[in-house]
């Protein structure tokens, strides 16, 4: 193993414990965490989603040393809901597909850690399965990480906003950086999760979109009475879009 391989396990290790010492460890009777595979026809490539409680005990490493090319599962630490699935033995050299419904295939190791440092618990987590098709590639987004793109705001009561952001930038934060009232009313402004994806506060609608994958399944959970809406705080930017303030 390289230096670079060691200090990503290491880091992971970390990220699995300290950054998740808080929640609820699995002793004992263990739940088994709920699972679903996926298949999508059009890149025939399986994927294997799973909601996993913290402590997740997954230990990654770069798929390519120093690259922004995701991570994968190294092994898993069996006192980790990880270990608790049913697809444990499945799951070690997998890639992390998803995070929350967040892509991870183009992004370094500190982006993927962080994303499931910052997820609320259980963590819907989506994994490519191996060998599934001849030649099968991961699904590559349609706009390259940091191409520029428009996000055009629309707000009640106020004139339209193209404001200029790039293709992985965090929406929440893009919004809030360019003085859009994500939280109207005192009720949003005092009572928000600061981001956390639990409040779903920060809910916004798409009236047009390009190249933005299907909302997470969290989210349909969070917001079912709003199909077209998206938690500003759990996307980050995919393509140009139209999006309207609540």
């Amino acid at each position: 193993m390289t230096m670079k391989s060691f200090s990503s396990v290491f880091l992971s290790l970390l990220a699995s414990t300290a950054a998740f010492s808080s929640q609820p460890s699995f002793g004992g009777s263990r739940s088994r965490p709920s699972s679903v595979i996926l298949h999508s026809s059009s890149t025939t490539t399986d994927v294997l989603s799973l909601k996993l409680e913290k402590p997740l005990g997954m230990i990654l490493e770069e798929v390519e040393e120093g690259a922004p090319k995701g991570v994968k599962v190294q092994e898993l630490a069996d006192s980790g809901s990880a270990y608790a699935s049913e697809y444990r033995d499945k799951l070690t050299g997998l890639m992390v597909a998803s995070v929350m419904g967040q892509d991870c295939q183009s992004i370094g190791f500190d982006d993927v850690m962080q994303k499931i440092i910052d997820a609320p618990s259980p963590v819907d987590i989506a994994f490519i399965l191996e060998g599934t098709s001849s030649g099968a590639t991961a699904p590559t987004p349609s706009f390259a990480v940091g191409t520029p793109v428009v996000i055009k705001v629309i707000q009640e009561g106020k004139p339209d906003m193209d404001l200029q952001a790039k293709v992985g930038d965090n929406l929440r934060k893009t919004l809030l950086e360019n003085d859009v009232e994500v939280y109207r009313g005192l009720k949003k402004k005092l009572g928000n999760c600061g981001g956390g994806g639990q409040c779903t506060f920060c809910a916004v609608d798409f009236e047009a979109s390009e190249g933005w994958e299907e909302r997470s399944e969290y989210e349909d959970q969070k917001i079912p009475k709003f199909p077209k809406a998206r938690l500003a705080c759990l996307n980050n930017i995919q393509g140009p879009a139209t999006i309207r303030t609540k």
